[in-house]
């Protein structure tokens, strides 16, 4: 009797409930207690107007690969013209490029990423190649265009608590407005502080417009040093008063040299009559600066991230013609510790050193950013000082493991709040399961190798705090409990 034909085994997903649960340990660690635990994403860059708005995208190409430079790297790698990334090309064009790349992504990041977003939330159990991309991309079109993948009902989907975006201090912040009174019951977007603007002093036209803007922001004329920090004092105020509590910054590394009040001042004049600074003239305004910031920070007692490490817009062809964020920028080999541990001293010194979170780019400062941590805890807040989730390049299976590995050997990995998505997708909140099914997996190894007890409470306890507790507990966002 002839067999009934079955589908290629080469279409059917890998992402099984037990995809990378290496033990029973480890699968009972996951599906137990952390699988459906909600989402506290503290640290990403989607758009505000789109969460306010609630918006429908009109198909796949839109929601998945606009934006996403990491796709955009891979494809270029893969042989496809730019004119199918970011050019004129159809999104249906596009789609069909990156589906005939998916294949050629084998033990990169993406090819994990891709079949886990297609999984949750598309319900997608087929591998995507050339020849299944038709089917895919009319599955997905097709739910796109119902009510549960607005953007809402994806952010309810994936159980998002709350979403912290990244934002400029000139920002009005409407769509938060917005989002606050008529967002959806359970969920809460709350805008975090990214002041990156004001350090860019290496192009003084660009740097000059921007002082304007915060000028009209903040209701005063930016003139000098003491305005300068007024107003920025003023664009603090605003974040807090509509639910801010965290800042961001996005720096090659940390500057705590030398420059006095009055030093800076010369310097901001100068480069507000649009005179170019020397490099250590530069590092000098910025490591003050930076030093003012912490202090306004530390008054309202929020959580300052530092994001170092980024070399960024190496390409100058691909700059001028995409534009910024565009998959060319690359990890740095910046001096990190010694600056950053000067600055860190300072603001202990005056007491006013603010909960703080680090992320370092460049693997090599793993261990060197885990032991600093630990110089500058003072017991006042659990885990007060953050080794933060591995970034980037860095955001990966190898990575994560890594991140893990440092701050369980030179910290405490129980204070750790945790993953975010850092992405500008809202397809991205599997990154969450992918770092609790990483987590979940290195403690049960432990536990099969004899390293940890078998005590599921125990275990269970801090996986619960790993992925949701302690970012409750730190952050304390109103209605979100541990």
């Amino acid at each position: 009797m002839k067999k009934p034909s079955r589908r290629p085994a080469a279409h059917r997903t890998f992402i099984t409930p037990d995809f990378l649960l290496e033990s029973p340990v480890a699968r009972r660690l996951y599906h137990t207690y952390a699988a459906d635990l909600p989402i506290l994403d503290y640290h990403n860059h989607l758009p505000p107007q789109d969460i306010a708005t609630d918006r429908r995208f009109e198909n796949l190409t839109q929601i998945w690969l606009a934006g996403d430079h990491y796709k955009w790297r891979a494809m270029r790698t893969h042989g496809v013209a730019e004119h199918f990334i970011t050019g004129p090309a159809s999104d249906r064009e596009k789609f069909q490029h990156w589906a005939a790349t998916v294949p050629a992504t084998l033990r990169n990041p993406l090819y994990h990423w891709t079949h886990l977003e297609l999984q949750r939330p598309f319900g997608i159990q087929t591998l995507l190649h050339e020849g299944t991309a038709d089917a895919i991309w009319k599955t997905c079109n097709q739910k796109l265009a119902t009510p549960e993948f607005s953007v809402r009902g994806l952010l309810a989907q994936a159980r998002v608590e709350v979403v912290c975006t990244t934002d400029d201090p000139t920002d009005d912040l409407r769509w938060h407005q917005q989002a606050a009174h008529n967002g959806p019951t359970g969920l809460r977007m709350r805008p975090a502080f990214r002041p990156d603007p004001a350090f860019a002093i290496e192009q003084p036209a660009a740097w000059n417009s921007w002082m304007d803007r915060l000028g009209n922001a903040a209701g005063l004329a930016v003139r000098d040093w003491a305005s300068l920090l007024d107003a920025l004092r003023r664009r603090c105020d605003f974040f807090h008063a509509h639910g801010g509590r965290l800042a961001d910054h996005g720096l090659e590394q940390m500057y705590a040299e030398p420059c006095p009040p009055e030093q800076a001042d010369r310097l901001f004049q100068r480069t507000r009559n649009g005179e170019t600074l020397s490099d250590a003239e530069m590092r000098g305004f910025r490591s003050e600066l930076l030093y003012e910031l912490g202090l306004m920070y530390a008054e309202r007692q929020w959580t300052q991230q530092f994001h170092l490490g980024a070399l960024r817009n190496v390409n100058t062809r691909l700059l001028k013609h995409v534009g910024r964020d565009c998959g060319c920028d690359v990890i740095g080999d910046f001096d990190q510790i010694r600056p950053l541990a000067r600055l860190l001293d300072r603001w202990d010194q005056q007491g006013k050193l603010a909960r703080t979170i680090l992320y370092n780019l460049n693997p090599r400062d793993n261990e060197a950013m885990a032991a600093l941590i630990g110089s500058f805890q003072d017991g006042s807040v659990r885990g007060k000082i953050q080794y933060g989730s591995a970034w980037w390049f860095l955001d990966q299976l190898d990575g994560m493991e890594k991140q893990l590995e440092a701050l369980s050997n030179l910290g405490l990995l129980s204070c750790f709040v945790g993953m975010l998505t850092d992405s500008r997708s809202f397809l991205s909140f599997s990154r969450h399961d992918y770092f609790r099914r990483i987590l979940c997996n290195l403690l049960g190894r432990d536990v099969v190798r004899g390293r940890l007890p078998r005590d599921y409470d125990l275990l269970g306890r801090l996986v619960r705090d790993l992925c949701h507790d302690n970012a409750a507990r730190y952050f304390k966002f109103p209605g979100v409990s541990a």
